[in-house]
């Protein structure tokens, strides 16, 4: 069997975007749209030492804080992004600027979801459009499922894998 490379395009990012009704919210998975940059870095915790009787120093890996770095350009009729955009001008805070992000590969239907802080960073950086840019940090455990969409991919419902 040849080996396939996956596109970028296929590997999708949708942002639990919170709408409230009275005294409920409701969170849509809501993809994310124009975005210029949505990377991932592990950011891997390390315990280094060295022992006296080696001449070199041993490495472990003890956890992640996982981060996602975003920029995009400002659009109107993106809900995701206007909530981004809402976190930054009302400097929002603690469990306001918390998100659930889910990231699927649309060939497989395999997510992954997880909570995330928006660190907002700059915004207006660009001479010729109106841009945002900032991290997201984790802020829980992953958790791994399946994704499906009924709209071709512009929402998608989540379901936890039992395993």
């Amino acid at each position: 069997m040849a080996a396939k490379i996956t596109p970028r395009h296929k590997m999708l990012g949708f942002y639990g975007v919170p709408v409230t009704n009275g005294d409920t919210t409701e969170i849509t998975y809501t993809r994310m749209r124009k975005f210029t940059q949505l990377s991932q870095s592990k950011n891997p915790i390390e315990y280094n030492r060295q022992y006296v009787d080696e001449q070199f120093q041993q490495t472990d890996v003890m956890g992640y804080s996982p981060t996602i770095d975003y920029a995009f350009d400002r659009h109107s009729g993106y809900p995701m992004q206007e909530d981004i955009i809402k976190i930054s001008d009302e400097e929002l805070v603690g469990e306001d600027a918390v998100r659930s992000i889910i990231l699927v590969d649309t060939e497989t239907g395999k997510a992954i979801k997880r909570d995330y802080s928006v660190i907002p960073n700059t915004e207006g950086d660009n001479i010729n459009i109106y841009t945002y840019s900032g991290t997201l940090k984790c802020r829980g455990e992953k958790v791994h499922g399946t994704a499906t969409s009924e709209d071709n991919w512009q929402t998608v419902t989540f379901t936890e894998s039992t395993d």
